[in-house]
């Protein structure tokens, strides 16, 4: 008995979104003739020589092995994302409920897979094939090639499309002195201010993480966190231990940066606040400044890279913190300032452009979550990087996540009832682009 499906009826609703591309017949017939006529164009080229047939047949055949590869690893995610929005919509709250396939994630060699994708991704495609590419890219995952600071034609391979620049103006920073803008295009997650020397960052509704976790072990937080407690005055025994702590894990950046601990005691006690946003597959890849501030140490976390998508944050224990991840720490005008890259399935490789050299997501033999962080001071001059507001940082290679923590005015009025606090003007699940406000505050 033979089996006939009917061509109106999905096998997988959540293609929905990618039919129109392979559904066009016209398109399907007129890219096996191009294919074709390129592949003899090789054959004839070589004098028709059984390597050059096959090497003809390399390029085109690995373009589309790797879009069969980005539709079957994000079809489903744009099915849950669907979901997400609709309960969003209704006022449903998702609570933290780990499941079998978040067991079964744990199992899968996703930094290889990450690697194999990474490898497909920087393949050259076609010139004539790569405005149809892109195209049904930007019509799947909502991008604006309008903004595309070159001609399709131009973007040699898919990785070179993901991390394009913009053109001028499409991003225009936020020119209030006292605002604290985007780093990124994507979706506010969470926001809030962090209280106590133990504080914990939501991941999801029922389960949390520690900054300290996530930053690694900060010298500078450590010393925040010690001015603090002076200033609140906590007993003198807790303030001793946090002291001792703190010279150990001080004297490095101590012999660098001189001033940094002048800098940091004289400095008025400040509010520490966070934020996360979640950059989706078609969103812009690069990572900009979000103030002026000086970078002063760069940590890299090799982890695992489990996908960042909601359905993941809500079944998957400890992701911002098990998965490869760059921290960017430093100071600002209002204090500690702190970017966390976050890594994910298919996005090991996390570009940073203050240091080129950096490599993540290398090949290990075994990978240890007890090993510490490869940590670089960055000492020019003894200020670290200085980088200016909406400054170029960083690139990945698809969509990803983002952690600023960073220092303000408290949210509370001093007992001189001045109105300098930090106040966020987003809320959770916005949609921002690069440059524009995450919070403002006033000159006391």
């Amino acid at each position: 008995m033979k089996f006939r499906f009917s061509q109106d009826v999905p096998m997988f609703p959540h293609y929905s979104q990618l039919g129109h591309v392979v559904n066009d017949r016209r398109f399907v017939s007129w890219y096996v003739k191009q294919f074709r006529t390129t592949s003899q164009a090789g054959a004839s080229v070589s004098g028709g020589s059984s390597n050059s047939q096959g090497n003809a047949f390399l390029v085109p055949g690995a373009t589309v092995a790797t879009l069969l590869m980005l539709g079957v690893l994000h079809a489903r995610r744009l099915y849950d994302d669907k979901k997400v929005e609709e309960a969003r919509e209704k006022g449903i709250e998702f609570e933290f409920q780990p499941d079998a396939k978040a067991t079964f994630m744990r199992m899968l060699p996703l930094r290889s897979i990450s690697r194999v994708w990474g490898f497909l991704t920087n393949l050259e495609v076609p010139v004539w094939l790569r405005p149809h590419v892109y195209r049904a890219w930007a019509r799947a995952f909502h991008s604006n090639l309008e903004e595309a600071a070159l001609p399709l034609n131009d973007y040699a391979s898919l990785r070179d499309f993901f991390v394009r620049t913009l053109r001028e103006g499409c991003r225009p920073v936020d020119p209030d002195p006292y605002s604290l803008v985007s780093p990124v295009d994507g979706t506010i997650l969470r926001f809030g201010e962090l209280k106590g020397a133990g504080a914990m960052i939501e991941q999801v509704k029922g389960f949390s993480y520690s900054v300290s976790s996530l930053l690694g072990a900060s010298p500078l937080l450590q010393m925040i966190a010690e001015k603090n407690t002076q200033d609140e005055s906590i007993n003198s025994e807790q303030e001793s231990t946090q002291r001792e702590k703190s010279k150990k894990s001080w004297w490095r950046i101590s012999l660098a940066y001189p001033k940094v601990r002048e800098t940091v005691s004289e400095c008025p006690m400040k509010g520490l606040y966070y934020c996360v946003i979640y950059l989706k597959p078609g969103d812009y890849h690069r990572i900009h400044s979000p103030v002026d501030w000086n970078v002063l140490v760069r940590r890299h976390f090799s982890g695992r890279l489990f996908p960042l998508n909601e359905r993941a944050t809500r079944t998957i224990r400890n992701l911002y913190v098990e998965n490869e991840r760059v921290v960017l720490e430093g100071l600002w005008q209002q204090g500690f300032m702190a970017i966390a890259a976050i890594g994910a399935t298919n996005i090991g490789s996390i570009e940073l452009f203050i240091e080129p050299e950096l490599q993540t997501n290398r090949p290990r033999k075994k990978l240890l979550h007890s090993e510490p962080p490869e940590e670089r001071v960055y000492e020019p001059e003894g200020v670290g990087v200085m980088l200016n507001k909406g400054d170029e940082v960083a690139a990945f290679n698809m969509g990803s996540t983002v952690v600023l923590v960073f220092q303000a005015p408290p949210s509370k009025p001093s007992k001189n009832n001045d109105a300098s606090e930090f106040r966020f003007s987003i809320r959770r699940g916005d949609r921002i682009r690069v440059g524009e406000a995450l919070g403002r505050w006033h000159d006391s």
